[in-house]
């Protein structure tokens, strides 16, 4: 009886399986390789545009904000400036966003010379990941995040997640000790025995690095899940600090409407920024409200940061620069610490380069499991097709 309940509960799970993986195989291939070309675009951007980023130093100091955009916005109209980056490093060129315009395009960002507003030239790079970026987190569906296009890159995270579990289940070995039966395919097999073995075998090796990935990939995908994981890993304050903005973010937006924009600059948050970090930042972006406002954001990174995600985050108003409120990573408990790091999570910078490397090789074999599972249910229905013939022949005969 435990035995044929094992054999159900197999069988089952094979369906499972291979309907999710039929249904998901080419959109998860599709997101996986998107991933994997990620993995080192800070890298390859920097290769690229080596010869921008950086300018001779100058005794003269360099430019305030304010009046860097006001020389930038006097030579030509790029736009609506919504963010700056600036360095500490007098040998660094400042990096200059824009607003998206009417019809929701975003500009391409310049770098400008710090101490004359000189245009550098745009990063060589930027379009094309920021392109296979939003190919990857919403499909390039209209509306960015708020279409429907994050939605579905969940429900495939999520059947991700049923296929590993499974998976996992069906190749259960009964030598469960053995390493080898775990973690060596049989290369010296052929046909539907090569395919099951790669599947089985190569999927054992990443399974752990497709989970991180899927649970952290959530986060990007629905606020449900993302709440969740805020309110069991931060502090009760924090998290609900968090929740607030999001449900009270219509009613300012509404109440500003009929109210005059005041255009507002970054000398006054730059200023008291300046006075609380001194010279111990490497960066900081210095990014205008989105909406009708006067607090800008700062987050900045220090000198011995490796990490995007290890920054601090201040809030300043434009008007007065006073400071609003300031979260620093350091003050950070482990939980919310693995909340800032979600995103280097995702893509294995955690663990430094090595970690990229394992990621983007774990993401750029996905289309093997693609391959490998279609071959695999289409042998399995070749070789049930002998048996019908069989089957219809003998209920005449009853």
């Amino acid at each position: 009886m435990a035995v044929r309940l094992g054999h159900t509960i197999k069988a089952a799970l094979l369906q499972v399986h291979s309907i999710a993986g039929l249904v998901l195989a080419l959109l998860l291939a599709l997101i996986a390789l998107t991933g994997a070309v990620m993995s080192f675009e800070d890298e390859i951007v920097d290769h690229l545009n080596a010869g921008i980023m950086h300018v001779a130093p100058r005794e003269t100091p360099a430019l305030m904000p304010d009046e860097l955009v006001a020389r930038l916005k006097a030579g030509q109209d790029f736009g609506q400036v919504s963010a700056v980056m600036l360095s500490s490093d007098p040998a660094a060129a400042v990096r200059v966003r824009f607003a998206r315009d009417e019809q929701g395009a975003r500009p391409a960002s310049l770098y400008v010379d710090p101490y004359d507003a000189r245009v550098l030239g745009p990063p060589r790079g930027e379009e094309f990941f920021a392109t296979v970026r939003r190919l990857h987190r919403w499909l390039l569906v209209p509306g960015d995040a708020k279409g429907w296009g994050r939605q579905v890159t969940g429900v495939a995270a999520l059947g991700l997640i049923v296929m590993l579990i499974s998976g996992l289940v069906l190749r259960w070995p009964r030598r469960a000790r053995s390493v080898k039966m775990w973690l060596k395919p049989n290369l010296g097999l052929s046909g539907r025995g090569l395919h099951r073995s790669l599947h089985a075998v190569i999927g054992t090796w990443v399974l752990p690095v497709y989970l991180v990935m899927t649970l952290t990939g959530l986060w990007y995908s629905f606020d449900w899940y993302k709440d969740g994981v805020v309110w069991l890993l931060a502090r009760p304050e924090v998290s609900a600090a968090k929740m607030q903005p999001k449900m009270s973010a219509k009613t300012p937006r509404a109440s500003a409407r009929s109210e005059p924009v005041q255009p507002i600059g970054f000398d006054q948050a730059w200023a008291t920024f300046r006075r609380e970090e001194g010279d111990g930042f490497a960066k900081a972006l210095l990014t205008l409200p989105p909406s009708p406002g006067t607090v800008i954001r700062i987050r900045s990174w220090g000198k011995d940061s490796t990490l995007d995600t290890t920054r601090d985050e201040f809030r300043i108003d434009a008007v007065s620069g006073q400071l609003v409120s300031a979260e620093r990573y350091a003050d950070k408990t482990f939980g919310e610490k693995i909340i800032a790091n979600v995103l280097d999570i995702h893509r294995g910078a955690i663990l430094g380069w090595p970690g990229k490397l394992a990621f983007m090789i774990a993401a750029a074999l996905m289309p093997l499991f693609s391959v490998t599972g279609i071959l695999l249910y289409l042998s399995r229905r070749k070789l049930r097709r002998p048996a019908q013939p069989s089957l219809g022949r003998l209920v005449p005969g009853e």
